[in-house]
């Protein structure tokens, strides 16, 4: 019995040190944004979906991107997920969760949108399919070519991990134009190691 309140309190000084020092891990998070993250989303199977995408949606307004949002929100919960499935089957969904599962728990989570802030592609389910109005696609996407937004470290419930969200702007090489961004969760407990 006294072993389990030991594990507990050392279980809430843990949480305690990775929620008061979330800023420790902005160096090595930046770094991971600059090499290993704008490689993955540099590959022309991402470009080529993201592009192919903002074509197709080119003529989407605000209502219409609502609509769609709210459709993916209804999906998560109810047994036919056809939007959902289109997206988790494409090719680029396949890319990133091979690219999750080469991490080997670094990564808890990667998605790419596209130039309004729709999902193109995901490792997993997200809750919403909208980006475009939360920081990890307004401070990548619009700023440019080089940003890169860190979110708070937070505990993951599902996974029991603590992770940041590391948001990179994808550009296309042939242009250097910003067509979309990504998103990676990344699990800092694998930093600290």
């Amino acid at each position: 019995m006294k072993f389990a309140t030991l594990t507990a309190g050392a279980a809430a000084l843990a949480a305690f040190a990775f929620t008061a020092h979330a800023n420790e891990f902005e160096g090595p998070l930046k770094q991971l944004a600059q090499k290993e993250i704008r490689a993955m989303v540099s590959n022309q199977s991402v470009i080529d979906a993201v592009k192919a995408q903002n074509a197709k949606n080119a003529a989407l307004d605000t209502g219409k991107i609502k609509e769609l949002d709210q459709q993916w929100r209804a999906e998560t919960s109810a047994g036919d997920k056809p939007m959902i499935t289109a997206v988790l089957g494409n090719e680029l969904s396949s890319y990133l969760k091979a690219q999750k599962d080469a991490g080997q728990g670094l990564f808890t989570e990667i998605f790419v949108m596209d130039n309004k802030g729709l999902n193109v592609g995901q490792s997993d389910v997200t809750s919403d399919y909208w980006q475009g109005d939360e920081a990890k696609w307004q401070k990548t996407y619009q700023v440019g070519a080089e940003a890169v937004h860190i979110s708070d470290v937070e505990e993951d419930e599902s996974t029991q991990t603590f992770q940041s969200q590391v948001s990179v702007s994808v550009v296309d090489p042939a242009s250097n134009e910003v067509i979309g961004a990504v998103t990676v969760g990344v699990n800092v407990e694998m930093l600290a190691q």
